[in-house]
């Protein structure tokens, strides 16, 4: 059976997090994706972080970027828009987060891509929107943090600011446009036209803080970091046994009974500071004193064994490193091997929710950039979205596809010289573009140069294995 959004193509003009999550959501659920990248560099989150696997790309690029293709197009070049205008007219959904204005002075705001195809639904996710007075801010998850009230919220009272590290604002913008362009789609059924849709990291961000709004207008008090606890229940967070941090839940009545009985403390149940959940709220602080000696007097696996049994929810803290090997994530599969040309297979994240019927699949590894540039080219030219003209004189992609993926291959200028081209950075993804067996490569020292022979088509790229990192040669 195919997957539910197979025959839908979604163009992803974005970068680092929210888009390219956004779009990686789809993707996973059957969407051709097609990642539109700049030439030379790429995303730019494939330069981000400071350590790497073995391949050039960093883990981030590569935890945010499976199921998708990849053609590195420079949005500039007219000739490089002709083909963007192509892909438009076979497009779904196209998501982009540029600032506000960018996209319309390279020419592919929604207005003009819009008169190339009305049923496209164009999604841009900005820092703060395309209107109001921020909205040619730069904005990234820290800063929409700061802004909503989020910052101001988290940690502990009388500490430094303390930001989530989860990046709520990037993620939850993914997962707003998600639902928003899939909305729109449904839409598209009954009025046959698509729309555009404005996204934001501040407004995601402020979105998420339905307690902390709810808290503010309900008591009009400002909310203040009360760490882990929760605004709407108590106890409701983490308390220290002999030998550690656990937590706990009793987020009503009949769990705080419950509770009070596996402590052998039903005496705090007469103390009216602590007898309904509003009162517990009103006197957290008090309540955790009261309740800290006895979770100090025994190990916290006999509590939470103890508190299971009885129906409190309880939880030991886990690491990263634990959280991703428990017995639990190993059952839910939520860690998969990815194939990869360069990487060989690396660790990511499965995927959070499972279809009965339509399982999520790893159907392509990330991509590198420009990979599958020359096929797609090779596409539009087939359905006669793109003028034959755009592909080499032999039928093959120009060499300047070669080149994009990092500057190590030599541009069709060079080609024609016959000249040695110069290698301007070291790339280990430079070692797995070479032709198919319509080509041939001549080494002329390092780098490597492709010598053509007329050809009708340029296959998907074999690999070639060299050590991470090393120039070709």
């Amino acid at each position: 059976m195919a997957l539910p959004l197979a025959g839908i193509r979604v163009l992803d003009i974005s970068q680092v997090m929210a888009g390219p999550f956004c779009c990686m959501l789809l993707a996973d659920m059957g969407a051709d994706v097609i990642k539109i990248e700049p030439p030379g560099t790429g995303d730019s989150t494939r330069q981000s972080m400071g350590f790497r696997l073995k391949g050039a790309d960093s883990p981030g690029f590569l935890a945010l970027n499976r199921n998708k293709r990849s053609i590195a197009l420079d949005l500039k070049s007219e000739a490089d828009r002709a083909v963007l205008y192509a892909l438009v007219k076979t497009a779904d959904i196209l998501i982009e987060n540029a600032r506000p204005g960018v996209a319309k002075r390279l020419g592919m705001d929604y207005e003009t891509l819009k008169a190339l195809n009305p049923r496209l639904i164009f999604a841009s996710i900005s820092g703060f929107g395309q209107t109001g007075p921020w909205s040619q801010r730069p904005g990234f998850d820290l800063i929409a943090q700061a802004v909503s009230g989020v910052l101001s919220a988290n940690g502990l009272p009388g500490m430094e600011p303390a930001k989530n590290s989860i990046p709520v604002a990037d993620l939850g913008a993914g997962l707003f446009t998600t639902y928003a362009v899939l909305s729109a789609v449904i839409g598209r059924q009954t009025s046959g036209k698509g729309q555009f849709v404005d996204a934001s990291l501040f407004e995601a961000a402020l979105a998420l803080s339905v307690w902390e709004t709810t808290e503010l207008w309900g008591t009009g008090k400002t909310p203040e970091p009360i760490g882990s606890a929760n605004r709407m229940s108590a106890p409701y967070q983490a308390v220290a046994a002999s030998d550690g941090w656990f937590v706990i839940g009793a987020a009503n009545q009949g769990l705080w009974i419950k509770l009070l009985k596996v402590l052998g403390r039903e005496d705090l149940q007469a103390d009216e500071r602590f007898a309904t959940n509003a009162a517990r709220i009103a006197n957290r602080l008090e309540l955790i004193a009261a309740m800290a000696p006895t979770f100090a007097s025994r190990r916290r696996q006999v509590w939470i064994d103890g508190l299971l049994e009885a129906g409190v929810p309880a939880a030991p803290i886990l690491d990263y490193a634990q959280a991703v090997v428990s017995e639990q994530a190993v059952a839910r599969e939520m860690v998969q091997m990815v194939p990869h040309p360069v990487e060989g297979a690396f660790k990511a994240l499965g995927f959070p929710v499972k279809l009965s019927a339509t399982p999520q699949q790893m159907r392509l590894p990330p991509p590198l950039l420009d990979q599958h540039g020359p096929e797609i080219r090779q596409e539009l030219v087939a359905r006669g979205l793109l003028a034959p003209e755009a592909l080499s004189p032999s039928g093959t992609s120009s060499p300047s596809g070669w080149r994009r993926c990092c500057r190590m291959v030599p541009s069709r200028r060079s080609l024609l010289r016959r000249s040695r081209p110069r290698a301007t950075s070291s790339c280990s993804a430079c070692c797995i573009w070479r032709p198919s067996s319509a080509a041939s490569w001549r080494r002329t020292g390092s780098p490597l140069r492709p010598r053509l022979r007329g050809s009708s088509s340029i296959s998907r790229p074999p690999i070639r294995r060299g050590r991470a990192g090393s120039r070709p040669g």
